[in-house]
């Protein structure tokens, strides 16, 4: 007699190329590099080599963010998955690894989908394949493309509420008007009924800060430095890398830690065509990280038509993460 068979589930995996292309870096490196103070926009760090950087990074004794956040969100995803509410579905901005994902989809009644958003291609779909794997009863619909469009996104016709997931406090990489646009951006889209669950990097002792971006091995100089090696295999440029140096410091004026590279010489570097000048000890800004007191932080949500519904805090109040009501 033969016994029946189980029936298995097959995943249920899509990708969504937003047209994200180097052709994106380059123009946007040129207009960076026309500022008076000469930026490349922190986005560009996450090739497939600076994806694998900043993994290492976040398992640095230094960098407390990563591993204080997932205590966070182990600690309080009961009462996360209960706000959320069953048939969600959950985006997440700037999804990398996906690694903090599964804490709180293992806790949510019956996901609808899962929407990664990232613009590293190769480690956005090697994430989201496996992810896809261990969840063969969620629709896995991941994007490639700039999590700041939100209208850009598939449609997805939800059944529950749609929640946003945020994150590693990359708020913190923008500007106080910036985070304020983009969470107004995300408001619109998730409309009234939906919620926000973003991480947020707290104000605390200035030299915890500064060595959490400037550890011991120099993972964080190798994150930072790769945007050069970037530029030059997919944008064109001949950046001399090892004529840039890695700086980061508090500044307490902005709330930020501040990460620039710093030319050791004067120096001309050519970009499809165009040359840029390099004046010694010209700083090149590639990133900041925000840091906010919780009252700060309502404010931004407050002005971009959120009201902050929970603040979870580990007991050393390192880190936050906080679900905003789009309800307002």
């Amino acid at each position: 007699m033969n016994k029946p068979q189980r029936e298995i589930a097959l995943p249920r995996f899509e990708l969504h190329d937003m047209g994200w292309s180097e052709r994106s870096f380059l123009e946007a490196l040129l207009a960076g590099l026309s500022k008076p103070q000469k930026s490349i926009p922190c986005q560009f760090l996450y090739d497939p080599e600076g994806a694998h950087l900043f993994d290492r990074i976040c398992e640095l004794p230094e960098y407390y963010p990563t591993r204080t956040e997932i205590r966070i969100l182990q600690s309080h995803a009961h009462d996360l998955a209960h706000m959320v509410g069953p048939d969600a579905v959950l985006y997440e901005l700037g999804s990398g690894s996906s690694t903090k994902t599964p804490i709180i989809l293992d806790r949510l009644e019956r996901p609808f989908a899962y929407v990664p958003i990232d613009v590293a291609r190769d480690h956005l779909i090697a994430a989201s394949t496996e992810l896809a794997a261990a969840y063969p009863d969620l629709r896995v619909e991941a994007v490639c493309g700039d999590y700041a469009t939100p209208q850009m996104l598939p449609e997805i016709e939800c059944p529950g509420r749609p929640a946003a997931f945020f994150p590693g406090s990359t708020i913190g990489n923008l500007t106080h008007r910036e985070a304020i646009a983009l969470l107004k951006r995300w408001r619109a889209h998730l409309s009234s009924a939906g919620l926000m669950i973003i991480g947020v990097d707290l104000k605390k002792d200035p030299n915890l800060l500064t060595r959490a971006y400037n550890d011991d091995q120099g993972v964080t100089a190798q994150f930072i430095r790769n945007v050069l090696t970037h530029a030059n295999r997919d944008a064109e440029a001949d950046f001399d890398i090892e004529s840039f140096d890695y700086e980061a410091h508090w500044d307490d004026d902005e709330g930020a830690v501040r990460m620039h590279l710093v030319s050791r010489a004067d120096q001309e570097v050519h970009i499809a065509g165009r040359a840029f000048y390099f004046a010694r000890d010209e700083r090149l800004h590639v990133e900041d990280s925000h840091k906010y007191a919780p009252d700060e932080f309502a404010d931004i949500a407050h002005a971009a038509g959120f009201s902050v519904a929970s603040v979870y805090t580990d007991p050393r109040r390192l880190f936050s993460v906080q679900v905003l009501n789009a309800a307002g």
